[in-house]
């Protein structure tokens, strides 16, 4: 499961290599953008002659560059000597030098969910007669992934019914093991795969000869994104129903730039420098680094490749990572990507535990195939009560921690066993108990219960510490507890939901305060899509299933990318911060109660936990007013996060005469017209103004907005005008926001609030987050 443990720190790996023993790492040398008519040839060139003039004599420079980023923007990776790439730092036109990361994957019902989430809670919106997200125009688009690869065979990716393949595409096919361009169709029109690295730690090349997926990950990550509706999908007869990709009418390109051990950083730049010149219109990146390792934007792949995206009008949506639920955890948090977070959606498994004596059974979750007798027959103790006599403690022995136990004692009863986060994974645990002789188990878990672990044919489930109560209260009451849990169903309409998920990474981001994120929350927990086939069957399968259940913002990430490309479709000339600001503007902050949405642990969510709300596809289509952004604005955003003008230059390149203001600061970062407003700084009895600009993309062109607040106790919210009024020649129209704390002390943490224009027919909704 793509979760916190798989959402490790990003590793700096290296090998030895050189000669008298010096040691090489393979090192990214990124060069901004590339000249102005520059042919890729030459860039190839320019790159080996500067690889050249820093090696020592008899070191050919073809032989240490493993790539070259020559198409989007200007670079190379190369194994090199500390020294050389010091040397190399030093040259003209470099704009930065590091090591190669390694970054992790952030690892059907919730299409049909969001589109309920539409017409049940918000029912009170009414947009103009454009037709359901789900029957986009035959507009073609492109989604772009990078990722760990495709399984072309799946159902997901069938192509009948889909017109010849774009004539601006300009990708390709790629051969590879058990892949070739046969492989591709008009629904999967590209495939590439890039040289990983020594991803895995050990000194030797990691298996990547194919785009063809080997993991799981971008196969299901595909299918979420744009798969084609296939009818009777299922997880071995649980979460049945029709699995769809959010943009059917999309085509797909696959960019594999990961293995299971991770993703190379140089082959992550490549995916983008690919794609870009390939003619995607929108980059789905379900992968990212540790917040504990947060490169500067300049020696952050994903930043450095979204970047030149964007600036090509090429949007990019990024997972925001699984390290919840802490503050300040969220990545991949650049004002140009649009950044992710997770929630659930109304389904779960359950498998209850029923219990002797006439008792109540007790609701559990979990996915397994109990074949145990449906009367409670079977001895159910404790943990504790199993300890080995060689354990001193009762507390790891309470939490059937490996080697704590007594085999003899558990041996044909069921284990009733506490589980938490820092423990032994559950699958470690669960495999010792089956080793030992266990018929089954129980795991008291409250962080990771709405997240569903498949344990197959060993029966399994899951309950919160509220019911562990009911069962431990029973156990003490009878000399002889017996139990049975039984096999999973699937339950849908399950309230409250969305809720926020507990592994979703939170902000503040730690880079960019004055940049609110995530920006907006889509389904991330047991979605259903597309999965390569497995060996691991339960009992009486004789086929794998071509589907699977995953959570992560992984998932969450092809969601938003799906809604963007349905966007795209409908308005071919918007910008990539134009469709972001119909997503996040439109998004639903209610759950399927009416009431405010919340997290995992039942408290109300924050932006910091779902930016500007639940995506919601349809609203998306008619937004009303968009917040835009151009290429310049960026630019000043760099100058104010701490860039010079000479390296904002390298990076890009600026109108004539461009420069960075004399007054530029972190704090002017809040001015960047964003479709959320965060401030950071606010003392007590003090204010700040920022600016916001607004499009009229509305069928109407002669409307009126008027502004609503929703401001926490503590801080006073003023918008200046507090109409807007557009006509056929007011298109564009700018509006100032004052935030004033009115306490003489300065508040704790944020304060959250929002800002809503509507014309009585669009609702436009900004959140706030102010904090000293």
């Amino acid at each position: 499961m793509w979760l916190p443990f798989c959402f490790v720190a990003a590793l700096l790996l290296a090998i030895p290599g050189g000669g008298q023993g010096e040691r090489s790492d393979v090192y990214v040398v990124y060069m901004g953008a590339v000249p102005p008519r520059t042919s890729p040839s030459f860039l190839q060139e320019t790159h080996l002659r500067l690889v050249g003039s820093i090696l020592k004599r008899g070191k050919v420079a073809r032989s240490v560059v493993v790539q070259q980023y020559k198409h989007s923007f200007s670079g190379f990776a190369a194994r090199l000597s500390k020294d050389e790439a010091a040397a190399l730092r030093q040259k003209p036109g470099v704009v930065s030098v590091f090591a190669d990361p390694v970054y992790q994957l952030h690892t059907t019902r919730s299409w049909d969910f969001l589109q309920q989430t539409d017409v049940k809670i918000d029912s009170a919106r009414r947009y103009s007669a454009k037709p359901a997200a789900s029957s986009a125009p035959t507009t073609d688009t492109i989604i772009g992934l990078l990722d760990s690869g495709i399984w072309p065979e799946s159902p997901s990716f069938e192509d009948t019914g889909f017109g010849p393949v774009p004539s601006r595409w300009k990708g390709v096919c790629m051969a590879g093991d058990d892949f070739n361009s046969s492989n591709c169709n008009k629904k999967l029109i590209g495939a590439r795969y890039y040289d990983l690295g020594e991803v895995n730690g050990a000194g030797t090349r990691s298996s990547s000869s194919s785009p063809r997926d080997e993991a799981g990950h971008g196969t299901h990550t595909s299918s979420t994104a744009a798969g084609k509706a296939v009818t009777g999908a299922s997880y071995y007869g649980l979460a049945s129903g029709t699995a769809k990709g959010g943009s059917a009418a999309s085509r797909l390109a696959m960019y594999r730039v990961c293995s299971d051990e991770g993703c190379a950083g140089s082959a992550i730049l490549a995916g983008f420098d690919d794609a870009i010149s390939d003619g995607v219109d929108v980059i789905s990146v379900s992968l990212g680094a540790s917040p504990y390792f947060s490169p500067d934007f300049s020696e952050d792949p994903i930043a450095i490749g979204s970047f030149h995206a964007v600036a090509k009008g090429v949007m990019v949506v990024c997972s925001a990572g699984n390290s919840g639920p802490e503050a300040s955890t969220v990545v991949n948090a650049a004002p140009w990507i649009v950044t992710v977070a997770a929630t659930t959606i109304d389904r779960d498994f359950e498998s209850d535990v029923v219990l002797g004596g006439n008792r109540s059974a007790v609701k559990g979750g979990a996915i397994n195939f109990s074949n145990l007798d449906k009367s409670p027959k079977y001895p159910l103790i404790t943990g504790a009560s199993a300890k080995s006599s060689s354990v001193s403690g009762t507390n790891s022995a309470s939490h059937c921690e490996p080697g704590t136990l007594d085999a003899s004692k558990i041996k044909g009863k069921i284990v009733l066993c506490n589980h938490s986060q820092s423990d032994t994974s559950k699958m470690v645990k669960v495999d010792e108990l089956q080793s030992a002789g266990a018929v089954g188990s129980i795991l008291v878990n409250d962080a990771e219960r709405s997240v569903t672990t498949a344990y197959l044919d060993f029966p399994v489930t899951e309950v919160t510490s509220e019911a562990a109560a009911d069962l431990y209260k029973y156990i003490s009451s009878t000399s002889e507890p017996v139990a049975t849990i039984t096999p999973s169903i699937t339950v849908t309409e399950l309230k409250p939901a969305p809720v926020v998920a507990y592994f979703s990474s939170r902000g503040p981001s730690v880079q960019t305060g004055n940049i609110l994120k995530p920006d907006v929350a889509a389904p991330g927990v047991n979605i259903l899509a597309s999965w390569i086939p497995t060996s691991s069957l339960p009992a009486g399968q004789k086929q794998p299933s071509q589907f699977n259940l995953i959570s992560g913002t992984s998932m969450a990430c092809p969601h938003v990318a799906g809604a963007a490309a349905t966007v795209k479709a409908w308005n071919p000339t918007w910008s990539p911060a134009a469709i972001r600001s119909a997503i996040m503007t439109t998004a639903t902050q209610q759950n399927n109660n009416k009431a405010p949405m919340t997290t995992d642990s039942g408290t109300v969510a924050t932006p910091f936990d779902y930016g500007a709300g639940q995506v919601n596809p349809t609203g998306a289509l008619d937004p009303g007013l968009v917040y835009d952004l151009a290429a310049d604005d960026y630019l000043h955003f760099l100058c104010n996060y701490g860039y010079g003008a000479s390296q904002i230059k390298l990076i890009t390149s600026p109108p004539a005469g461009f420069s960075c203001a004399s007054n530029a600061s972190k704090d002017l970062i809040s001015d960047l017209n964003y479709p959320s407003i965060a401030v950071t700084g606010l003392g007590a009895a003090a204010s700040r103004t920022v600016t916001r600009e607004v499009t009229n993309v509305g069928a109407q062109e002669d409307a009126t907005y008027t502004v609503a607040v929703s401001a926490p106790t503590g801080l006073d919210v003023k918008v200046v005008p507090s109409k807007l009024e557009f006509t056929n020649t007011v298109k564009k129209l700018a509006f100032q926001v004052t935030f004033s704390s009115k306490n003489t002390a300065a508040a704790k943490g944020a304060l959250t609030g929002s800002i809503t224009w509507s014309d009585g027919k669009h609702i436009v909704h900004s959140p706030f987050a102010i904090s000293n």
